[in-house]
């Protein structure tokens, strides 16, 4: 199910982008000159030249909560085929997460992304693991080659409101 893509997206699925409460939005390690907002919000997310990237090593730690409470279908990541994400866990409604817990609780889903699946078409995601979403947090735990920077071009979450 994970590998299905674009074509598998239903028609009532949304961009979640305008349900994300702004005020919330956190990711821990970001570049101070190369933050979230480059891949996460629109206008911005569709320039190739504007990234997210990681600081200190190649992990990503991203809290995105919800303005109401979402079902989550699937994930768009782009990235460049030599630093983009690889590694991605996903959990659903856990607040407070910081490096040093994020691997005591199980993901609600994991993805191991291949190069051709980081030009930013939909990635179907375990629907059961996603209907009553408050807030999301992506791990991003490696990127493609093993260097100490991941770069992200874009993130989109598609999905439905109750």
């Amino acid at each position: 199910m994970a590998a299905e893509s674009a074509s598998a997206i239903l028609r009532n699925q949304v961009d979640l982008l305008d349900f994300v409460d702004w005020s919330g939005v956190e990711c821990l390690n970001q570049s101070s000159g190369n933050s979230l907002f480059n891949a996460l919000k629109q206008g911005y997310r569709e320039d190739d030249g504007l990234i997210l990237e990681s600081d200190a090593d190649e992990q990503l730690l991203i809290y995105i909560p919800f303005t109401q409470v979402v079902k989550l279908h699937s994930i768009a990541v782009k990235g460049p085929e030599e630093e983009g994400p690889k590694t991605v866990k996903l959990f659903s409604n856990k607040e407070h997460m910081g490096f040093s817990n994020v691997n005591d609780f199980p993901p609600s889903d994991a993805l191991s992304l291949s190069p051709d699946k980081l030009q930013g078409k939909p990635i179907a995601l375990k629907y059961v693991k996603f209907q009553n979403v408050r807030s999301l947090t992506v791990f991003i735990e490696a990127n493609q080659s093993g260097s100490e920077v991941t770069k992200v071009q874009k993130i989109a979450l598609f999905g439905t409101t109750f």
